[in-house]
């Protein structure tokens, strides 16, 4: 029975992970399909906690680096929403912790922005650039000190002591 590919993007959405593996063993290019906004299925799967969905599509080669049409990554998406463990998954999978955005944001500026510290810190660890500015001129450092998120200003500022 043939199931039609484009369902990936909803079978993401809803981590139906059978749905997933049909259609992978059917085409294994779907895991690297883009919607009309930009997503791929392992953005969507990201943005939506589907932790079954992200280790397949991760196991099976799906790229860290898609961006929607806004210039967000998965790991921009888990930075916003706070899921700390898909935010570990997608750095040891090779996720670019200094991609930007179309206006100028990181990785490091959504979790800085949105208040989780664990996440900022596994970026510190792989290496966030802390200079980088978004399109308004604001550093992640500047992001949390706008947000008064004084613990992790002081994050942000401990590791950028480490670096002078």
């Amino acid at each position: 029975m043939s199931v039609d590919t484009t369902q990936i993007f909803d079978a993401c959405r809803r981590n139906d992970l059978d749905l997933v593996e049909r259609i992978y063993e059917e085409n294994p290019e779907a895991i690297h399909a883009v919607d009309t906004k930009g997503f791929t299925p392992l953005i969507l799967a990201v943005y939506n906690n589907s932790l079954d969905v992200v280790d397949f599509l991760l196991k099976k080669g799906a790229k860290t680096s898609g961006q929607d049409a806004a210039g967000n990554t998965a790991l921009m998406g888990v930075c916003f929403k706070g899921y700390t463990e898909l935010a570990q998954k997608l750095v040891d999978a090779g996720a670019d912790v200094n991609e930007r955005n179309s206006n100028g944001a990181t990785a490091l500026t959504f979790a800085a922005t949105f208040g989780h510290l664990q996440i900022a810190e596994i970026l510190l660890k792989k290496g966030a650039d802390l200079t980088l500015q978004d399109s308004r001129g604001k550093t992640p450092l500047d992001h949390a000190r706008l947000q008064e998120n004084w613990p992790m200003y002081d994050l942000i500022e401990q590791f950028a002591n480490q670096q002078q």
